[in-house]
């Protein structure tokens, strides 16, 4: 795999700068730092210096598995619901955020027991088939290098199984330790807390970040933050997006560049 160069022509989106040294640790006040190594020029905005990935649907091509999985637990507990209902209810949601529904249609309590089934019986169809999105490796070493190292990974499903996914297709050095969870925030998305704290932790304020989400929820709580997002929306048109400000929407992630 070939990493771009700073003046690298298939991404004439990027300004190189000047290095600021490391990112301070969390929970110093993130500062916008104008004469960073390298600053990202996105249409339609000056710069951004941070790119922050949502991970399930953008990364990984998980949703469906984990989807499925859910489905049949649901249906084994009582609820009937079918593939396109449990979609819509919870692609880029966190099953607790639906407690009181799932209780009310399955006449039971969403018990922390189930809740481990589901864990296990989800992460073994992972590990069996989870596979990356499109051009997802590439373009995440892509934007790595040509940011200076500053991405992460934000997003609403419990960390171990961020960490595990990325492990899984190769794209966990590339992260390090900036993977962020929504279960381990006071709010998840749509709340925008878990890209405040990816944010904060890589140093950059919210309103110098590219958020990247597939998800209208997502993007609410990239918004919220203050970033800049685009909507990647593989199949269709984009109609999640439909009555959000978002920047822009691409449908595959070699569009991370104009």
């Amino acid at each position: 795999m070939s990493h771009p160069g700073p003046d690298d022509p298939d991404m004439p989106w990027i300004r190189h700068g000047r290095s600021t040294g490391a990112a301070p640790h969390r929970g110093v006040t993130p500062q916008a730092a104008p004469g960073a190594s390298h600053i990202l020029a996105v249409p339609g905005r000056t710069s951004v210096l941070a790119v922050l990935f949502d991970c399930d649907g953008v990364l990984v091509d998980s949703e469906p598995i984990t989807n499925g999985v859910l489905r049949e637990m649901l249906n084994e507990a009582g609820w009937a619901i079918g593939a396109a209902e449990c979609e819509a209810l919870f692609i880029g949601r966190a099953v607790r955020d639906l407690r009181v529904r799932i209780e009310a249609e399955t006449g039971r309590p969403l018990t922390e027991d189930w809740m481990q089934a589901f864990y296990a019986r989800r992460n073994a169809r992972l590990r069996a088939e989870l596979r990356p999105m499109p051009g997802a490796l590439d373009a995440v070493a892509r934007v790595h290098a040509r940011v200076g190292g500053r991405i992460a990974c934000a997003s609403g499903a419990d960390r171990a199984k961020v960490v595990m996914q990325l492990e899984q297709v190769g794209m966990a050095p590339f992260f390090g330790a900036a993977v962020f969870s929504g279960h381990d925030l006071p709010r998840s998305k749509p709340a925008p807390d878990v890209y405040l704290a990816a944010a904060a932790h890589l140093g950059v304020h919210p309103r110098d970040c590219l958020v990247i989400e597939d998800t209208a929820t997502g993007a609410q709580a990239g918004l919220a933050a203050g970033a800049t997002v685009w909507g990647y929306c593989p199949q269709g048109h984009g109609r999640a997006f439909d009555g959000l400000p978002v920047a822009r929407v691409i449908h595959h992630l070699d569009d991370l560049h104009p």
